[in-house]
């Protein structure tokens, strides 16, 4: 599957936006038939970095959201500087 499917855009909050920085996880919306697998190996792929784990849940609007937890402390915030976060 092609990462940039998988993959559809970074979800902002409160909540997300402290994870950032405190916890070194990154948030974003993906297509809701991945899998855990798929979107670490699609994440990987797409910003050449470690992942340590993967947790998805359903929001109430359908929306299918993956947090991702990356190894290397900083790189969640460097992600997010290139995505264009802050």
């Amino acid at each position: 599957m092609d990462p940039y499917s998988v993959i559809i855009k970074p979800r902002l909050s409160e909540k997300t936006m402290n994870q950032i920085y405190d916890e070194n996880k990154i948030t974003f919306v993906v297509r809701r038939s991945a899998n855990k697998r798929v979107i670490k190996d699609a994440f990987q792929e797409l910003y050449e970095t470690k992942v340590l784990s993967v947790n998805t849940h359903i929001t109430p609007r359908g929306e299918k959201v993956a947090t991702i937890e990356v190894e290397e402390s900083g790189i969640a915030e460097d992600i997010a500087i290139s995505l264009g976060v802050f």
